[in-house]
């Protein structure tokens, strides 16, 4: 056989979209399942032309599922990036769109069994700890991806799937602060460094001669502030306990700036070697906990109401996201909770191939 067969299903999670395994079907080698992503979603060509990638970082995303040994999860979620050209893979981080298809895939896989109109699901993202409880419609017992929702970036409504993401504070570094600072200064920016389900470099768009509201596409296109952002991302990186950085997707980077839609404040989030065509859900929480927190760069760029829970809608390039935030500010910014409306759609199943001289199967 010149080839070995893999089931899965293909799935647009959010603003994401990739194929869904079950671990078991998975080498267990971690050099070996690396391969085997490579060569399912074809990365080393900017068209992903030799596998099911889609040329761009959301979606070249894989999410690994299996029953979860820990107490209070049902659900392990195994999240793994891979790059578009560099046949790289990076196990680090995790992501929160392709996330809110794990409830509906778990259930497809038949890791989970329907309990009435609507089904919780426990979920553990193994790659940062994080606890996710997921609420997936299933009317009569049975899984439904139709429904009124809609949430910016994805054309269409469909069956709202809600989040609420868990000790989610320091998921990467073990601190909120991984520097120890509300604001530090590199390469002449002021940064917040914040690790809130996914850790991120926050400065202020304007630092950089920018509005903040500028297209994708446009800052995609300016060169000379991504060189600049990727070095201050990487020295932050060290400053946060990260090591070297150089290869990794984290920490994410993100821009700021005042809302000009109605939103709360407007912002710009970077994967980080192009621009998020919208907004990313782990990197919403963090961008949202900035904006709340006193004393880091969002200062003067909104209006803080000190209430508890509240609703932070950010603007981003294709439209806004809203994420419904729990806090406690009795003793500096400490976050309880996070809350988002995502939604998901399964667009195939069945087997996909990669050479047998690279995985043999099990």
């Amino acid at each position: 056989m010149s080839q070995t067969a893999i089931p899965f299903i293909f799935m647009r999670g959010g603003t994401s979209r990739g194929p869904y395994f079950r671990r078991e079907d998975l080498p267990e080698d971690r050099d070996t399942l690396a391969a085997v992503l490579v060569a399912a979603v074809g990365s080393g060509h900017p068209l992903n032309i030799d596998g099911i990638g889609g040329g761009t970082a959301v979606t070249t995303k894989v999410a690994m599922l299996s029953a979860s040994e820990d107490d209070w999860a049902d659900v392990d979620y195994f999240f793994a990036q891979v790059s578009v050209e560099d046949r790289l893979v990076d196990f680090k981080p995790t992501c929160g769109n392709i996330l809110s298809g794990v409830g509906p895939a778990a259930i497809e896989m038949g890791l989970i069994s329907p309990t009435g109109d609507e089904t919780e699901i426990r979920i553990r993202a193994v790659n940062t700890g994080a606890k996710v409880l997921a609420r997936v419609q299933t009317p009569g017992g049975k899984l439904t991806y139709e429904g009124d929702a809609a949430i910016a970036g994805v054309p269409g409504t469909a069956a709202p799937i809600a989040l609420n993401f868990m000790e989610v504070v320091g998921s990467s570094t073990g601190s909120f602060l991984p520097t120890g600072n509300l604001r530090d200064e590199i390469d002449g920016i002021e940064v917040t460094c914040m690790d809130v389900a996914m850790p991120i470099v926050i400065a202020r768009a304007s630092d950089f001669g920018l509005t903040g509201h500028e297209s994708a596409a446009e800052l995609d296109a300016n060169k000379d502030f991504f060189t600049r952002m990727e070095k201050i991302r990487i020295e932050a990186g060290t400053r946060m306990g990260m090591g070297d950085v150089t290869k990794s997707v984290a920490p994410k980077f993100g821009l700021l700036a005042p809302a000009r839609e109605g939103g709360t404040i407007a912002t710009r989030y970077f994967m980080p070697w192009n621009t998020h065509p919208s907004m990313a859900v782990t990197g919403s929480q963090c961008l949202a906990s900035c904006a709340l927190t006193p004393g880091t760069v969002a200062d003067g760029l909104l209006e803080r109401s000190g209430q508890s829970p509240v609703n932070v809608t950010l603007e981003h390039p294709s439209g806004r996201i809203e994420v419904l935030v729990e806090f406690d500010d009795a003793d500096g910014f400490s976050l309880i909770s996070a809350g988002l409306l995502r939604t998901a759609r399964k667009l195939a199943d069945g087997k996909i191939y990669v050479p047998s001289s690279v995985w043999k199967g099990r």
